[in-house]
């Protein structure tokens, strides 16, 4: 088969201006209850879109931690390729696939990094092996072979034992949405999109968009 004869025609659900949520937050958490009802793997799994300062893009799966009407939250070490982005330009894109449901989320804004606090309270309620690895890994750093990882994470191990306090450099995002896509497949690829858009007295504006 070529790569060009592989489709799909979708036909699963429509998303219609009369029976969307009228702001964008809570638009998602009827989109994501409905995608946790269906037992999707990795339900909250994302395409997470940086650039630097130069304008080069880099995207990665992370995975969404929380959500509220301020944003949505990821962690990861500050010291990635990711946080290097963050730190040089605010600016991010959050996109959810859930194949199952034939949907996408495509979540546009800026980023900042969440309180101590609020490091604190996921860190501590991560595995001790999770925990472990925050220290062990110089995440995005190039390293000799994975033996490196497997000393360092001996080494804190028994360093910590059980008491694993959160490494400094690591800890949560917030992405503070101006702009929330949703995307609902339809037949012959004229699919629904409509664009939520974050206004200055604070209400969402929705518009139709061309598929």
């Amino acid at each position: 088969m070529k790569i060009a004869d592989i489709r799909r025609d979708y036909k699963l659900k429509s998303l219609i201006e009369n029976e969307v949520a009228e702001d964008a937050i809570s638009q998602f958490t009827n989109w994501w209850n409905e995608a946790l009802d269906s037992n999707i793997d990795e339900v909250n799994a994302m395409t997470l879109a940086t650039a630097s300062k130069e304008g080069l893009p880099s995207a990665r799966i992370v995975l969404l931690k929380d959500y509220t009407e301020k944003g949505f939250v990821f962690f990861t070490n500050y010291h990635s390729n990711k946080g290097k982005d963050i730190a040089e330009n605010n600016h991010a894109t959050l996109l959810f696939f859930w194949k199952e449901l034939e949907r996408q989320v495509n979540i546009f804004g800026t980023i900042e990094k969440i309180s101590d606090e609020e490091n604190d309270e996921y860190f501590y309620s991560r595995p001790v092996g999770s925990r472990i690895g925050a220290w062990s890994s110089p995440q995005s750093s190039v390293i000799n072979d994975r033996q490196v990882l497997e000393d360092n994470a001996t080494r804190f191990a028994t360093q910590f034992g059980d008491n694993v306090p959160r490494p400094a450099n690591w800890g949560g995002y917030l992405v503070k949405p101006s702009k929330i896509e949703f995307w609902q497949g339809r037949p012959s690829r004229l699919h629904d999109r409509l664009l939520y858009t974050l206004t200055e007295n604070g209400s969402w504006k929705i518009e139709r968009l061309a598929p």
